[in-house]
C-alpha cells in the first residue's frame, strides 16, 4: 500500500499513525508532509526509527517550494509528479493520511 503524507509532523499526528498502524509499505510525503523527511527533524528520527519496514519518497518540487531540497534525510527517495503517478499505478491502493 502506498501512505500518502501531506501534513508536517509538527502539524498533525499523521505520519505517528503512518508508522504505528501501517503494515510495511511505501510513504510518499507531499505537501508540508515533507519537512518529515529532512535532516535533523523530529520526522528523520521517527522515520529511522520504523526500521526499514517503509520504502520512503518525498515529491520534489514540494521540496524544492520549501527550500529544503538540499537537506533530505538518507533512505529519503526524490520523486517528481510523474513519480508520484508511477508509485500510485504500481500499488494496488493507497491511503491519504491528513
Amino acid at each position: 500500500m502506498l501512505h500518502i503524507v501531506n501534513k508536517s509532523p509538527l502539524d498533525r499526528p499523521s505520519l505517528d499513525a503512518v508508522l504505528q498502524t501501517a503494515e510495511a509499505g511505501a510513504i510518499l510525503l507531499i505537501e508540508d508532509g515533507v519537512y518529515a523527511a529532512t535532516k535533523g527533524s523530529a520526522g528523520e528520527a521517527k522515520l529511522k526509527s520504523a526500521g526499514g519496514k517503509f520504502k520512503l519518497y518525498a515529491l520534489a518540487p514540494d521540496l524544492e517550494a520549501r527550500g529544503v531540497a538540499d537537506r533530505v534525510m538518507d533512505g529519503v527517495t526524490a520523486v517528481d509528479y510523474a513519480g508520484f503517478v508511477d508509485l500510485v499505478a504500481e500499488h494496488k491502493a493507497s491511503q491519504s493520511w491528513l
